[in-house]
């Protein structure tokens, strides 16, 4: 099985895409390392690599967690397999 995304903690709000050509529609797998589980997801958009794939349902103004970490929040809600990049996400601190 190839894993296609991984994310650090099952409390993390994204995944990181580890591999080439990630298409809408596509399916993928992910790891989550520190419980060793695997997930899966529907990609809702194309997602290049070392880019972010949400795997919980965001809100506009939720918190981004990514390793553990607050990475920012949100400006448009974001569906689970959906592509998160500075088009739907800023940091908090400007």
């Amino acid at each position: 099985m190839t894993t296609h995304f991984i994310v650090h903690d099952e409390g993390d709000s994204v995944g990181v895409v580890v591999v080439e050509g990630v298409k809408a529609g596509d399916a993928l797998n992910g790891w989550i390392m520190d419980q060793d589980k695997t997930i899966t997801f529907k990609a809702a958009s194309d997602i290049p690599i070392g880019h972010k794939l949400a795997i919980k349902p965001l809100k506009k103004d939720d918190t981004v967690i990514k390793y553990g970490v607050d990475i920012g929040r949100t400006v448009a809600a974001i569906k689970p397999g959906e592509h998160v990049h500075v088009h739907n996400l800023k940091t908090k601190r400007w």
